[in-house]
């Protein structure tokens, strides 16, 4: 999968849980940026789209 976010073609190794929008699925760059903002929770996925914490 695909980071979600306009002009990136990089994996998708994150998903952020937005409380005023919909998730995302994000690259590891993506993840550390938008992961900043209060409220966002961010998720570790392996590439195959499984949640690392369970």
């Amino acid at each position: 999968m695909e980071c979600s976010e306009e002009d990136c073609d990089r994996a998708a190794v994150v998903e952020l849980h937005i409380p005023w929008d919909e998730n995302r699925h994000v690259c590891a760059a993506h993840g550390r940026v938008l992961g900043r903002q209060d409220g966002v929770v961010a998720d570790p996925r392996t590439e195959d789209g499984e949640d690392l914490l369970g």
